[in-house]
């Protein structure tokens, strides 16, 4: 008996002695342990093209307007288009906020006369820029030509109804002699011959119908 009480009196004192040792090792268990528990794995995440700024509706798509984000695959949105080349080239059908998800229903499918059969895809110049940037793809406009060569007041509709199928990106080169803006309608082949003709002995503007 007295030879256990001796051990454990020896055991106790030499415990004692390197009681600091032991805290010191039994908190590195602990901080390690913590550290296992906040490295938990990443959550999953699926990547999505979205606009890297906003773009106006009728505008086609340019790779640098596209950025490449992470989401939660619980919050990507129905539709979206995974793949870069099925968004490049493409026309929005209205304006795309900037970080916003590219899905099938902002941009156009096929062709841009899919919706139009029997009408052909008229670029027209309009002599006012500013009137073109008030157009959005889907809106319904007559075009107007004035000849300056005539009285004044002489003016004529020369398109009636078109629809509106892409407003292309205005762009700056500072060296063009074309003025005005640039729309793309859907009309008749007949009435595309007259936007032409008018185009070149007269002025075009639009009204945009209801």
């Amino acid at each position: 008996m007295d030879r256990l009480a001796l051990i454990a009196r020896r055991l106790r004192r030499a415990i004692l002695r390197r009681r600091r040792l032991l805290a010191a090792l039994c908190a590195g268990t602990a901080a390690a342990a913590g550290l296992h528990t906040v490295a938990a794995p990443p959550a999953p995440t699926t990547a999505v093209w979205t606009a890297a700024h906003d773009i106006p509706g009728g505008a086609v798509v340019r790779p640098a307007d596209l950025a490449r984000v992470q989401f939660d695959p619980h919050s990507v949105p129905t539709g979206v288009i995974r793949a870069a080349a099925e968004v490049v080239g493409r026309t929005t059908t209205a304006p795309v906020r900037s970080g916003e998800p590219l899905t099938d229903v902002r941009l156009l499918t096929g062709s841009l006369l899919a919706a139009y059969p029997g009408h052909v895809a008229a670029p027209v110049r309009i002599g006012d820029p500013a009137a073109v940037a008030l157009l959005r793809v889907g809106d319904r406009v007559d075009v107007i030509s004035a000849d300056p060569s005539q009285e004044e007041g002489a003016a004529e509709v020369v398109a009636h109804d078109a629809a509106v199928i892409g407003v292309p990106r205005r762009t700056e080169t500072g060296t063009s002699m074309v003025s005005g803006g640039l729309v793309v309608l859907a009309v008749s082949e007949s009435t595309a011959i007259s936007l032409a003709a008018a185009g070149v002995s007269g002025f075009l503007s639009l009204t945009i119908s209801s």
